[in-house]
């Protein structure tokens, strides 16, 4: 009897260890790929929008984003490979000198991303179409992808700088934490000769690394016995593994030089990911990293180094030279 009892609890033990890492991998994927957060997700964002503010200017940084958000632009529509409509925000500059493909970040937004550096992109003659990713903002799609699917959208957005700019502008691909992701995702992409190279600032390398960082260090969920059911949910709801390719995957094969960034006090994306991009990378690439920066500040920390990065970039290879490593 004592037995059947022992086997009884272990039974019931087992039942709930499961029914609980079930429910951590189920919640775990609403917070990563749903369009809509859970609340309690939205608050982990607020925390960490806090510790930006506490580490930089606050005033400075809502002054320009809202300056870029109600700039007048051109709201612009492409139809992707797989017939969702996708968003877009267009910022020509009448002395063009180069196009910046800006990808923002998850569960961000254009204007929110890329505030601090329109003022400096816009003075060096930089054109900006600035993309809304699907399942996010006004672009279509139900879940995010996390750069695997993303990553697909950006021929057409190509397509679609080339149409308006011609097939001699240069064109860099330009990302920031899952946007960085995106365009890191396509270093090996066969794209037309106008791009030039991929600016990526405080990029993960792969759906299962930055979930596993986020659920134990951000939201302290236990993670050991979810990695496969995670699995399991994001192939259901996307169609594909979340291991299907890696930045570290595709920078081995990378056809373009390669700008990183990253803050050395990211909380968020571990700086250690973009130095495992960095070590894998095969075509010519450069690295800036900056102390005391969270996540995606490190323009508004190094504001000076951060530019001189991106112009002597533009200048080595606006004109087109041979991706390799160096």
């Amino acid at each position: 009897m004592k037995a059947k009892k022992d086997a009884l609890r272990l039974g019931l033990g087992g039942a709930m260890v499961f029914s609980a890492v079930c429910a951590t991998a189920g919640y775990l994927m609403r917070v990563a790929m749903d369009r809509e957060a859970p609340a309690s997700m939205k608050r982990m964002m607020r925390r960490l929008e806090g510790r930006k503010k506490a580490a930089a200017p606050s005033e400075h940084l809502s002054e320009s984003q809202e300056k870029l958000k109600n700039a007048p632009h051109e709201t612009i529509t492409v139809i992707a490979h797989d017939g969702a409509r996708l968003t877009g925000h267009w910022f020509p500059v009448k002395d063009q000198q180069r196009v910046i493909l800006a990808v923002h970040g998850w569960r961000s937004a254009w204007w929110r991303d890329f505030g601090l550096t329109a003022d400096f992109w816009r003075s060096c003659g930089c054109s900006v179409l600035y993309i809304e990713q699907r399942g996010q903002g006004q672009s279509e799609g139900e879940y995010i992808g996390f750069g695997l699917l993303e990553r697909e959208d950006l021929s057409d957005w190509i397509e679609w700088i080339t149409a308006r700019c011609g097939e001699e502008a240069p064109v860099y691909l330009a990302g920031i934490s899952m946007g960085a992701t995106t365009v890191l995702m396509a270093a090996d992409a066969v794209f037309p000769g106008n791009v030039r190279g991929i600016m990526a600032d405080c990029g993960f390398t792969s759906p299962e690394a930055i979930w596993r960082h986020v659920a134990v260090d951000n939201l302290h969920l236990p993670y050991r016995m979810t990695p496969f059911l995670a699995e399991q949910i994001f192939r259901r709801k996307v169609g594909m593994s979340p291991d299907a390719r890696s930045t570290v995957d595709a920078l081995k094969n990378s056809r373009y030089p390669v700008l990183f960034v990253h803050g050395e006090a990211d909380s968020f994306v571990p700086i250690e990911m973009t130095y495992d991009n960095f070590a894998a990378c095969t075509s010519q690439k450069r690295i800036l990293t900056v102390p005391g920066a969270e996540h995606g500040m490190s323009y508004l920390l190094a504001k000076e180094a951060y530019e001189e990065a991106e112009k002597s970039f533009w200048q080595e290879f606006d004109e087109g030279k041979e991706a390799s490593a160096s």
